[in-house]
């Protein structure tokens, strides 16, 4: 017997007999609705406008084809049961119904199913593609997890707001991928039974080693050279009296003569560290690895003999740089900012007391604070400048949603997220930060300490200075 024939009699006769049953039709059905449905939401992403909404994604690109995949699977199922219960019941026919091929109807049949199959597994291949890279995306990792709302909102408006979170968060290979989604499996459950951290726990412990992630973009080990920071501050008076520090960051790196310099220099991985507590800002013992070889050990009074217990690790990018893509500021910080910038006016009186102290005021929702930060601005110039309120009210009503925007930035009471829950450990300023180890209470069994010299990383040109000089030199005021 031919092997077609052999082909039609032994699978195609059968499978055409068992199928036409209920639930293999109904899985035909739900995977046509389902294929249909897929097919034009793409059509219309790809010559259409993308919506980027996240429930959307999950609904087109995890839901419909997960129903897709289900009704495929059903099609079997119901082959199968029907041919159980009719070999229990002994009408399993002797010889299956014949397949005429020269009936044109049958053969306009085979071919519906042919081209049905085809279509099937491009489906499916599009379908696994579009689900896998939009679980990989910014918006389904910050938008359909609500939990997610103060990191992704951090992250919109960070330097790395165009690097995807998966370039950081998973990393590339078949092993970080799996980790990543049982991570995720975990995730998902600790929401669905109300079981999350609040707030999301920082640092992230399973984050992967900077030279996977930072370095991929940046080099420490290049040679910077200097940097010049410019900083305002605005005094809590009517006039919001503006002074400037002006500071010469020795960033450093490898010169030209392999020569380690500066901060990145210093400490260019030979540094290792034991954090006692979560947030990785106390750190009572320190170790240096010297040009020679040689260690030294640098440890507080009360670390005790020996190691202390708690999480040690070789000091990297992350150790400093631990808020990159996920900033908080103080709200000193934030209002200082915006009116450097010129987003709330320093021109209003008082703008800058009234202000931070909105911005310190406790709200139950963000929606609270949206709501009563503009309409407390505007009544404290309605009751003590009227006069101001009169000729600029465009400038206080654009002070009142800026200072409700940061708050909305930075503070996050569904999450217990507030001002200063996330410590940034860049400089010493806000928070402890270098200060966690250059503290002068590091100390190495020969006397010596880790430095406390500031000439060290940087050097101050002008301490909250009105017009600083400096600049002027430099033409920059």
């Amino acid at each position: 017997m031919p092997l077609l024939q052999r082909f039609r009699e032994g699978w195609v006769r059968p499978a055409l007999f068992f199928g036409n049953n209920p639930i293999s039709l109904a899985g035909g059905a739900l995977t046509s609705a389902a294929g249909v449905t897929m097919i034009g939401y793409w059509l219309v992403e790809m010559f259409g406008r993308p919506n980027d909404n996240p429930y959307l994604g999950i609904i087109f690109f995890l839901l419909l084809p997960a129903l897709f995949v289900g009704g495929l699977v059903l099609i079997p199922i119901g082959v199968f049961a029907r041919r159980r219960t009719l070999q229990k019941a002994g009408q399993i026919p002797a010889e299956f119904p014949k397949i005429d091929l020269n009936d044109r109807m049958f053969r306009h049949g085979l071919d519906i199913v042919l081209v049905a199959t085809i279509v099937n597994l491009l489906v499916v291949s599009m379908a696994s593609y579009r689900g896998a890279a939009y679980m990989d995306s910014p918006q389904f990792c910050g938008q359909s997890c609500h939990v997610m709302h103060p990191e992704y909102t951090a992250y919109k408006i960070s330097a790395h707001s165009h690097v995807d979170c998966v370039a950081c968060h998973i990393g590339s290979g078949a092993e970080s991928y799996f980790a990543a989604k049982v991570n995720g499996t975990k995730q998902l459950l600790e929401v669905s039974f109300d079981r999350y951290p609040t707030p999301i726990e920082s640092p992230v412990q399973s984050l992967r080693p900077a030279r996977d992630i930072c370095e991929g973009c940046h080099t420490p080990a290049r040679f910077v050279g200097e940097k010049l920071l410019v900083k305002s501050s605005f005094a809590d008076d009517e006039k919001n009296t503006e002074t400037q520090t002006v500071v010469v960051l020795h960033l450093g790196g490898r010169d030209s003569l392999s020569q380690l310099s500066g901060i990145h220099g210093t400490h260019l991985g030979h540094i290792e560290y034991v954090a006692t507590d979560a947030t990785r800002t106390t750190i009572p013992w320190v170790q240096k690895r010297n040009a020679d070889g040689s260690e030294t050990v640098f440890a507080t009074a009360d670390a005790g003999a020996g190691i202390p217990k708690g999480e040690r690790r070789l000091m990297d990018c992350i150790d400093c740089h631990n808020r990159a893509a996920h900033t908080f500021v103080t709200p000193e910080e934030a209002i200082n900012r915006a009116m450097s910038e010129g987003a709330i006016s320093p021109d209003l009186p008082w703008v800058h007391k009234e202000g931070l102290e909105l911005l310190k005021a406790t709200y139950a929702t963000e929606e609270e604070a949206n709501q009563k930060i503009p309409q407390q601005l505007q009544a404290f110039y309605s009751s003590q400048h009227p006069d101001v309120l009169a000729s600029k009210a465009a400038q206080i009503k654009a002070a009142g949603d800026q200072l409700a925007a940061l708050y909305s930035q930075n503070v996050f009471p569904f999450m217990k997220v507030t001002w200063g829950t996330h410590p940034n450990h860049i400089g010493h300023m806000s928070y402890p930060g270098c200060f966690r180890c250059h503290d002068g209470g590091h100390t190495a069994k020969d006397g010596a300490s880790i430095t406390q010299d500031c000439a060290a990383c940087h050097n101050l040109l002008a301490v909250d200075e009105t017009k600083p000089k400096v600049l002027a030199d430099l033409g920059i005021q």
